[in-house]
Parts: structure tokens; sequence; C-alpha cells
């Protein structure tokens, strides 16, 4: 059953009430002013069939003035859906003062839509990009693309004939792909590895500059080195010796890397 209830007071803003404080079921389009006063509501009142639970929903108001409309809607959603932070924070909200995770309102305007969908395993994630420069990779695109390539190959098969091992040989019961999303795509494996190996930069700056932890950091670093030798890729010293972020990003400035290389670097 998915109930919608919309909440209207002289005030134009729009809140949300805290967990449990309100019950709906399924998914729907809700805005929730009332959610507290609706359960006052129909406290102690038999919930026998929705349209008992529709009616008790649109009875409700307040002394402040407060008027709700209420309709069942008998559409079908996909349930199991989450929103993730990054496609919450592009939202236009203001939100208030006062628990401002609950209470917030949604500003009518257009917004760019942010997609949850999982960073191509063989790209650099949209904030690491940059860092696909051949001042600091030693690697001009092609190289770098040809590279890629092979370790997806090769990291495709070491993880299916790992998982093969895990399920005891059993058919796979999910497609292929799905599965918990990646920290890390191969190819940001791919650029740590290279900053430790050719610029020495520590594993503790590079978690740091990647926002994980050292101990991912140091992961995949050991996992990359491995499908390296598979392949027969050897990544020689660079001309720099890294200590942190600072000669890093000394670096990075003396290599001439702008925000507009950000996005055409790989």
């Amino acid at each position: 059953m998915n109930e919608r209830y919309f909440g209207r007071e002289p005030s134009d803003g729009a809140a949300r009430a805290p967990s449990g404080s309100a019950r709906r079921t399924g998914a729907g389009s809700v805005r929730r002013t009332a959610p507290g006063h609706i359960t006052m509501n129909w406290r102690g009142r038999p919930l026998a069939s929705h349209e008992v639970i529709v009616q008790t929903i649109a009875a409700t108001t307040t002394r402040t003035g407060l008027r709700v409309h209420a309709e069942l809607d008998t559409s079908a959603y996909d349930t199991g859906v989450k929103v993730s932070d990054r496609q919450m924070d592009a939202l236009p909200l203001d939100r208030h003062d006062w628990h401002g995770d609950w209470n917030y309102t949604l500003r009518p305007q257009e917004y760019d839509q942010i997609s949850d969908a999982p960073d191509p395993f063989d790209r650099p994630s949209p904030d690491l990009a940059w860092l696909c420069h051949p001042a600091l990779t030693g690697l001009p695109a092609p190289q770098w693309d040809a590279l890629i390539a092979t370790l997806m190959t090769l990291h495709d098969q070491q993880r299916e004939t790992s998982l093969n091992q895990r399920r005891g040989h059993r058919p796979r019961l999910t497609a292929p792909g799905t599965g918990r999303r990646p920290v890390l795509t191969l190819a940001d494996r791919l650029l740590a590895t290279i900053l430790h190996q050719r610029l020495a930069l520590p594993q503790v700056a590079i978690a740091a500059l990647f926002s994980v932890r050292p101990e991912t950091i140091n992961k995949r670093i050991r996992d990359i080195r491995q499908l390296l030798d598979q392949a027969g890729h050897a990544i020689p010293p660079g001309p720099h010796r890294l200590a942190s972020l600072d000669d890093f990003s000394a670096l990075a400035t003396a290599a001439g890397i702008t925000a507009s290389e950000i996005k055409t670097a790989c």
C-alpha cells in the first residue's frame, strides 16, 4: 500500500519528520509537514482498511491552520531504492536550523541530476582523473589505455577464478558485474601504484589524496603489482622522489596541471 498525504500550513517551509514519528509503507510522494499530528489523530483507532487510513489522515487539522489532503496511491513502485549522499547533496535544499537532516525546504528549481551508478572500472573516479596526466604517470594516453585494457582482462580473469573457488565451483547465481560497489576503480588502483612506485609518494599520503584508509591503498597496490607482474610491465622510478602531499602539489603545479585539464588528462 502506498499513501500520499500533503500537509499545508501558512508558512512555506517543508519539514520531514525524524524516523519513527510516522509510518508509511512502500514508496510515494510525501511532503512530511504533518506526520506527528497524523499519528496523534489515528492513535488508538484500528486501521482496518486503506479507506480508514486515508480518511484518518485527511481528517487531521491543527490550531495553526494545517489542512491535509490524502489519497490512496495504487501505483507500483520499485522497492529497495536508496538515495546516495551525492544525490541528496545535489538537491536544491535549504536545511532548517533545527535538525536540518529532518527539516528542510525543497526549492522548485532545476538542478543537476547525479547518477549513483558505479564509475566505469577502467576509468579513474571523476575527482581523481587529473592524476592521469603524463607528467605524473610517465605514460602517454595511448600507453595508459593499452595498460589499463591489459590489466582489466587479467583482473576479470583473476576475479572470476577467485569467485568460482569461493562458490565451490557451483553455478553463478547473480549476473556478472553485480554486487558491492568498489571503493576504487581499477584505474584508481593503478594510479595509486604509479604514485607510490614511480614517485615514492608514501601510502599514507596517497590514502589522504584518495580519501580512503591507508590499509585500502596498501591492499590495492599489492593487487596491482600482481597484475603488473602477470602483464610483464614494470613501473620504472621517476625523476622525482616525493615525501608528502605538499611535494606532490608542488610537482603538479610545476608541470602546469590546471583545473581545465582535469577532465581531459585520461
